[in-house]
């Protein structure tokens, strides 16, 4: 079997559901907790607190308040509406959470409660590593941004393969593959992540965006792109279940870039992409960070994402999922990554400063957002607007 059955699944009665349109439901820990304005009030209580501390202390507390189960839930949300099959996989709603939260994949069953379609866990890499020296997390509140430098910190694909094994069921997970810093075969590093946490996962991300990784970026290009590839999909060929596999590129890629990336993936019988990564601009930032060092996420990485997502789904012409990612900050950007051609979006930096309500504050109104526009289904609205970003 592709994972064990975790002893409190997500069908257990203590578990709050929220189909949308038949009213509100959230979880508190296990116990229910209902209540939208109560649960935005210890949010927004709670986002205070963290603020208080530098940025990557606060991020292990957030974690370690959702393991203790003080986190106040939004219960996993199921749209009729929304619900999207993509890459064989099928999604109750289509908000993930982006890789970079739960690096290690020490909160899936609490997080699979608040209100995401899917997560995605690391990036993993086949060695433990400590990353870049602190201090590598930085907030830009005035650009409701972030940038980070961490360079792969994780616990090693062994120790995260052992806790994706006990994972609960229900919302599909999946691992972003990284490479260790000294690697001198980063595809092999790759292969090397997938072989390990494959069978416990329903999907798995080749991470070649993250600028934080000496030389990582230079594995888009079509030669380098074409044996990385080939060396994940050698490894997922041994597996004994198959999982699909996307591509995670960066915003900072030129026409010509996506041109080839798009011929590659096609090529290759990748089975979707992610959009985008962080980005090396610092175009009109004015925090009092904003020159530091790192990959820049949040509101200013929205536009900038959303036009790849579109000059993507155009040269692959609808064939090859996307998943949006960058800058969602609300129901209604999402909505419109959707609209310039993705299937699923990503959230994470948006968090930050709004809270974990935020998966399913998206997912709710998306429902409404799609039945608006006159859509029986959110396929519908898939590319519906694509050529506004063009």
């Amino acid at each position: 079997t592709r994972r064990a059955t975790f002893s409190s699944s997500l069908s257990a009665p203590k578990t709050s559901r929220c189909v949308v349109g038949q009213g509100p439901a959230a979880g508190y820990g296990r116990p229910y907790f209902s209540g939208r304005f109560v649960v935005r009030f210890y949010e927004r209580l709670a986002l205070g607190i963290l603020h208080r501390y530098e940025p990557e202390k606060a991020h292990e507390l957030s974690l370690r308040a959702l393991q203790s189960g003080l986190v106040p839930l939004g219960g996993v949300v199921v749209s009729k509406r929304c619900k999207i099959n993509v890459a064989g996989l099928s999604f109750q709603n289509p908000v993930g959470l982006a890789a970079g939260y739960d690096k290690n994949a020490v909160a899936l069953e609490p997080l699979m409660r608040a209100g995401f379609g899917f997560l995605e866990v690391g990036a993993a890499t086949p060695r433990p590593q400590p990353g870049n020296t602190a201090p590598r997390l930085f907030r830009l509140p005035k650009d409701r941004a972030i940038i980070n430098r961490f360079g792969f910190n994780n616990d090693g694909a062994n120790a995260i393969a052992a806790r994706l094994a006990l994972r609960p069921t229900g919302v599909p997970v999946g691992i972003n593959l990284g490479a260790n810093k000294d690697s001198v075969d980063k595809g092999a590093d790759f292969a090397a992540v997938l072989a390990i946490c494959g069978p416990y996962v329903d999907f798995a991300t080749i991470n070649v965006s993250s600028p934080n990784t000496e030389k990582l970026r230079d594995l888009q290009g079509r030669a380098a792109l074409n044996a990385v590839i080939e060396q994940v999909m050698e490894a997922r060929s041994a597996l004994e279940q198959s999982v699909p596999i996307f591509l995670k590129i960066a915003p900072d890629l030129s026409a010509k870039d996506l041109e080839s990336i798009a011929e590659v993936v096609l090529t290759q019988k990748i089975d979707g992409i992610i959009a985008t990564n962080t980005t090396l601009s610092r175009e009109g930032l004015v925090s009092a960070n904003a020159q530091q060092m790192g990959g820049l996420s949040g509101a200013p990485l929205f536009e900038k994402s959303t036009r790849v997502v579109a000059q993507l789904s155009l040269l692959t012409t609808g064939r090859l999922p996307i998943i949006g990612v960058g800058g969602i900050e609300n129901a209604d950007q999402a909505y419109e990554k959707i609209c310039a051609g993705a299937s699923l979006v990503q959230i994470y930096s948006g968090m930050v400063y709004h809270g974990l309500s935020l998966a399913s504050d998206i997912a709710k109104k998306m429902d409404n957002l799609v039945k608006k526009d006159g859509f029986s289904n959110l396929s519908q609205a898939i590319g519906s607007r694509r050529q506004a970003w063009l």
